[in-house]
C-alpha cells in the first residue's frame, strides 16, 4: 500500500469511529494484502470483507478496528480469538496484547495463517485447528475474548472461560438476518451488556470442517 492509499486507509477508519491510537498504529504496520491471495490483494485498502479460502472472509478493516478498540486490549491481556481466518484480526490483536490464542476450524485456513503469522515474526500467537465453539478451557481464564463469526447467543463455555473484569466483543444474531455485534463485560455481579452495531458475519459452527486439501 503506498503512502496515500495508506493515508486514505487510515483516514476511513477515523471516519469509522476509530479513535486508538494503539489500534490504529497496529492497523497501518500490518498490509490487509498479506492476509490476501490472488487477485484481492489489489482491494486490500477498500473498507469491505473479501474472499479468502474455504468460503470464508477477511472483514472490512473498519469493522476488525471497531472490535479491537471495542475489546480493549492491554499489553497484559491473554486474549482468545474465535474465527482465525486469515490471521488479520490476530496479527492486529498480537500487536496489543501478551499472548493471543486463536482457533480455526478450517484447517487449511489455520496453516496459512501461521505462515503469514510467523512471516511478520509475530510469535505472540497461537493459531490452533479445533472447535471454536468450546473455546479453549486447557488455556482459561482469558482477560479478553473476541468471536468472528455469530452465534444467537453469548456461547456459555466462552462465557465461563472470560476473566472476572473481562471483555468479550462478538456479533449476535440469526445467520439470514442483520446481526448485531454487542460487548460483554463479566463482572462480580454478572454480565453487563452494550450493543455496537448491526453487523454480518458467518455463522459460528460447532466441530472441525472436513476440508479437503
Amino acid at each position: 500500500m503506498n503512502d496515500e492509499r495508506k493515508m486514505q486507509f487510515l483516514l476511513s477508519l477515523r471516519q469509522h469511529g476509530i479513535t486508538d491510537k494503539n489500534v490504529l498504529a497496529a492497523m497501518e504496520s500490518l498490509p490487509r494484502e498479506a492476509f490476501l491471495s490472488g487477485v484481492f490483494k489489489a482491494r486490500a485498502h477498500e473498507d469491505v470483507p473479501l474472499p479468502i479460502a474455504c468460503g470464508q472472509t477477511i472483514s472490512q478493516p473498519s469493522i476488525v478496528a471497531l472490535m479491537t478498540q471495542m475489546l480493549e486490549v492491554t499489553p497484559r491481556c491473554k486474549v482468545l480469538e474465535i474465527g482465525t481466518g486469515s490471521g488479520y484480526q490476530a496479527a492486529i490483536l498480537s500487536k496489543l496484547a501478551r499472548r493471543v490464542y486463536t482457533v480455526e476450524r478450517h484447517r487449511p485456513l489455520a496453516r496459512m495463517a501461521t505462515r503469514v503469522l510467523q512471516e511478520f515474526g509475530l510469535v505472540n500467537v497461537v493459531v490452533i485447528a479445533d472447535d471454536g465453539s468450546r473455546g479453549l478451557p486447557e488455556q482459561a481464564p482469558f482477560d479478553r475474548i473476541l468471536l468472528t463469526a455469530a452465534a444467537e447467543d453469548p456461547p456459555a463455555p466462552l462465557l465461563a472461560q472470560l476473566r472476572v473484569g473481562g471483555i468479550m466483543v462478538l456479533p449476535v444474531g440469526q445467520s439470514d438476518t442483520v446481526q448485531t455485534l454487542i460487548k460483554v463485560v463479566k463482572t462480580e455481579h454478572g454480565l453487563e451488556y452494550s450493543e455496537l452495531g448491526e453487523v454480518r458475519f458467518v455463522p459460528l459452527m460447532e466441530g472441525v470442517a472436513a476440508d479437503v486439501d
